[in-house]
């Protein structure tokens, strides 16, 4: 029998509206030093399962068949007190999202001693010790001072270090390990995947792996199981499945893969998965599109840059004090420039506190600058004090964030999310026509107008990150800034929105900042590429030529850490000659 053994497993969740079968009769074994990555998109059941045998499945699921086995000895019909004694020192569990994940009002010191002392009978300078180990392997600077330190202080990617640092500090036999890497840049990814590697087959331990990134797949896993509404549609070793997979709903999900080795014109419609259907042509839609067009001038796209960053820094004090040399401050961003043409899209890389995200916020006036400047279309944003030029400013720059969901107020219909900006600027001279332009958009991004009454919750991931897209276009901006817009999606879903983002790039000539930690994604979508390290711009270069000829040391470096998916299979792709 194997380390882990899933035997037939069903899983149900009743509601008032009938029963959803989430699992129906899925068979998975884990052995001994082996990972097993699980796959699918939203809704397949990946996480119910990793939930599931862990003891975590919330009501109203509950199992109605099948067995589960560790070692040996059956487990899914133990007792609760039984259960703990199981979960974390034998199993360990890395979720998906860190922030609830950790206990906010305590430290991680406190987090880390707490579940060592409870299963491994350690003292608290033992434990101590050894939570200073577990931040250091994970790639935590300064373990010592971080172990004081409370969650909200982590950026995600170091949360998620320290997620999986408490999953693996018991030694557990068995590790779930949902979605562990989303959040993490290529390097720290590297990293963490090598970690994962490494105490797999040193401590024999065994790991399910579930993540919708095809890249963490063909790296890390030894075998691999496609699961689709509940069920198991395909399973076998790593190398054969990706490279030459037989059931289509498999074929579907590798072409949708963003690839590093080649560039794509356009990524594949994965109908299989979703019946992904053209925006139908509409009065509201021609509406919406000439509305929006009145906006953009195409006559200097190209020539001009629209954006220029000029030395541009960005200071946080992390310790105040009247005394200036006891203060402890950080530099987030340290004398950057570049410059973003009219119609161009310019992807921002570099791992967890780069200072990307600083820079995004920084040009979109979230954050005020510590030096340097903004200029945006001619004019000096950071130096104006004019209402008026800063109003239409605003209105000429959106972003996008990575969390679709928060980035939504729950409590507003479509209609009012998409149309607030719309009414803020008087933009339309009556609320039938902010009507009929909030449902063109809607059209724009493939939702149609039965979307304007519902609330965010009824939408899925993708169908969010499509409203805040909506709601960007709003404004009729020439700028826009996505900052990591699909690092949260299913591969399906998230081929919908990078191709939905081509699409309005070239019709509406919108000018792009992509920031991302996925190079796959930066490669498809994006003419220059700038590279980042601790707060400092390293290289700016022409995309194809930095991903075949980087100039820095830490370029080549980067791209060296990239997950090899030259053998994923190319059936339907249209490869940009």
């Amino acid at each position: 029998m194997a380390l882990l053994d899933i035997k037939n497993l069903h899983i149900e969740f009743a509601s008032r509206r009938g029963t959803l079968k989430a699992i129906q009769d899925v068979t998975l074994a884990v052995e001994k030093g082996e990972i097993l990555g699980v796959v699918g998109e939203s809704g397949a059941g990946k996480s119910t399962i990793g939930n599931a045998v862990i003891g975590l499945l919330e009501y109203p699921g509950r199992v109605t068949g099948g067995e589960v086995f560790l070692n040996e000895e059956r487990i899914d019909n133990l007792p609760r007190p039984a259960f703990r004694r199981v979960r974390g020192r034998r199993i360990g569990m890395i979720f998906q999202d860190p922030l609830t994940s950790l206990d906010p009002l305590q430290t991680i010191e406190s987090q880390l001693t707490e579940t060592m002392q409870v299963h491994l009978h350690l003292t608290h300078d033992e434990a101590r010790r050894r939570a200073v180990q577990l931040l250091e392997s994970v790639g935590i600077d300064q373990p010592e001072l971080r172990l004081r330190q409370y969650p909200h202080q982590f950026s995600g990617g170091m949360r998620q270090r320290v997620v999986i640092a408490l999953a693996l500090c018991c030694e557990p036999e068995v590790i779930i390990a949902d979605e562990p890497t989303t959040a993490l840049d290529v390097s720290i990814q590297a990293q963490i995947l090598e970690l994962l590697r490494n105490l797999c087959k040193e401590k024999q331990m065994g790991m399910i792996l579930i993540t919708h990134d095809m890249g963490v797949i063909a790296e890390i896993t030894d075998r691999v199981a496609v699961l689709y509404r509940g069920k198991l549609v395909e399973e076998g070793p790593t190398r054969q499945v990706l490279g030459a997979p037989s059931h289509r709903y498999t074929k579907s999900l590798i072409s949708a893969v963003p690839r590093s080795d080649i560039k794509l014109r356009r990524f594949p419609m994965v109908t299989y998965i979703e019946d992904v259907a053209e925006a139908a042509v509409t009065d509201d839609l021609d509406a919406a599109k000439a509305w929006m067009n009145q906006q953009y001038n195409y006559e200097h796209a190209g020539e001009k840059p629209l954006v220029e960053v000029r030395d541009l820094g960005m200071r946080f004090v992390l310790k105040g004090s009247l005394i200036k040399k006891h203060r402890i401050v950080l530099d987030a961003v340290r004398n950057v420039s570049f410059s973003i043409k009219e119609g161009e899209v310019f992807g921002l890389v570099g791992e967890s506190g780069s200072g990307k995200s600083t820079i995004a916020r920084l040009i979109s006036g979230l954050y005020q600058a510590s030096s340097g400047s903004v200029i945006f279309d001619g004019v000096d944003v950071t130096r104006s004090s004019d209402k008026a030029v800063l109003s239409n400013f605003r209105k000429q720059i959106q972003m996008v964030f990575q969390d679709p969901f928060s980035s939504l107020n729950p409590r507003m219909r479509i209609l009012d999310i998409v149309a607030e900006p719309i009414r803020f600027h008087k933009l339309a001279s009556t609320e039938a026509e902010t009507r009929r332009i909030v449902s063109g958009l809607l059209d724009y991004v493939g939702l149609g107008k039965q979307a304007l009454s519902r609330f965010p919750h009824e939408f899925s991931g993708g169908q969010r990150q499509r409203i805040c897209i909506a709601r960007a276009l709003a404004t009729r901006p020439r700028f826009l800034i996505c900052d990591e817009p699909t690092s949260a999606l299913d591969v399906s879903i998230q081929a919908q929105i990078l191709n939905l983002l081509k699409d309005l790039q070239e019709s509406l000539g919108l000018t792009i900042l992509f920031i991302s930690h996925d190079l796959p994604v930066i490669r498809q979508m994006c003419d220059r590429v700038g590279v980042m390290r601790h707060g400092e711009l390293l290289e700016v270069a022409d995309t194809e030529t930095l991903f075949q000829a980087p100039r820095h040391e830490y370029s080549r470096h980067l791209l060296s850490l990239m997950p090899t998916l030259d053998y994923l299979s190319r059936e339907g792709l249209e490869v940009e000659a």
